[in-house]
């Protein structure tokens, strides 16, 4: 499954960089992250509670940051499983000057599996879209 997105934010990259690796502001704006502890550096271990439609769950894993180029993007790779079953994947987030701002964009690809994938698969992407507009914007009103 692929989703990708873009958005603006009126400050630049560095400042975004540095937002968007506070961990703080991580666990803050994941939608529904119950837990974000450190297991390294720029990795760490998850617990989120989030549902496409009737189909909802607890998912634990692990985020990990990787192929960091700063402040230009880097790849976040992700691995969870729950009851509802399991999510893996990868995406690269690119920053972008532009004007007295920054672009962010984003090129996901994951994978998943279990009733979940079964059930909601025609959910998914769209959920995912949603997800990670949510994650974005809240970063955005910390700038």
């Amino acid at each position: 499954m692929k989703v990708e997105g873009a958005w603006s934010y009126p400050a630049p990259p560095a400042r975004v960089w540095a937002r968007l690796l506070d961990a703080e502001a991580l666990r803050s704006c994941i939608p529904g992250c119950k837990s974000l502890d450190a297991t390294g550096p720029d990795a760490w271990d998850a617990t989120l509670s989030v549902g496409a439609g009737p189909i909802r769950g607890t998912y634990t894993g692990k985020v990990a940051i990787v192929e960091k180029d700063e402040p230009s993007g880097y790849t976040l790779r992700i691995e969870g499983k729950g009851a509802p079953g399991f999510v893996k994947g990868t995406a690269r987030v690119t920053l972008t000057p532009e004007g007295d701002g920054t672009r962010v964009t984003v090129d996901a690809d994951g994978q998943v599996g279990g009733t979940v994938a079964a059930v909601g698969q025609r959910m998914l992407g769209g959920v995912a879209r949603q997800l990670m507009g949510q994650f974005f914007d809240c970063l955005k009103a910390g700038l």
